[in-house]
């Protein structure tokens, strides 16, 4: 029997000849990936593990993601009547909040009686505020009340959009 031809061998590093059968590389062990955050590749469909995109599930603690809109807008609709209100009209979109959704869903009358609370007390605070401009205390308590009422109603908003209902500061329970 006879061997077939084997092609010219390849030098090695010292330039000679290699004697002997060639061997295929072998592929090495693949490098790790560079460290950072991994994203899901353009277009299509992300792989598991990643979030589906589409419509967002309400977060836990909520019925639907209506609700979730609902409490949402109570806490930033309280904030907006304040802001433009002049400190004295927070209550209003709680209010209309709670007597429209409230009988529907035990979460949205939660956020809307906490924010109707809340913003209650400051609205009366800055309508007395308003009173006692003529003694110079009132240029103290209308931008207070105003103040409460914006930022602490923006504050439950963003916790409302989380899931949490937000415990109000300075707040009395007028309405159950």
């Amino acid at each position: 029997m006879t061997e077939p031809a084997s092609p010219p061998s390849e030098p090695d590093a010292t330039g000679g000849p290699v004697d002997g059968p060639t061997v295929p590389a072998q592929p090495g062990p693949t490098p790790p990936p560079p460290p950072g955050p991994t994203y899901p590749p353009q277009g299509g469909f992300p792989p598991p593990g990643f979030p589906p995109s589409g419509p967002s599930v309400a977060p836990p603690g909520y019925a639907s993601t209506d609700d979730k809109t609902w409490a949402l807008l109570s806490h930033f609709g309280g904030a907006a009547g304040m802001f433009v209100g002049g400190g004295t009209l927070g209550w209003v979109v709680p209010l209309i909040i709670m007597l429209a959704k409230g009988e529907q869903s035990p979460t949205v009358r939660a956020h809307a009686v906490a924010a109707l609370n809340f913003q209650l007390l400051w609205s009366i605070i800055a309508a007395v505020g308003y009173i006692t401009l003529c003694i110079v205390i009132g240029f103290v308590i209308v931008p207070v009340a105003w103040l409460m009422g914006v930022i602490f109603g923006i504050i439950a908003g963003v916790r409302a959009n989380d899931g949490q209902l937000f415990r109000y500061p300075a707040s009395i329970q007028m309405i159950k």
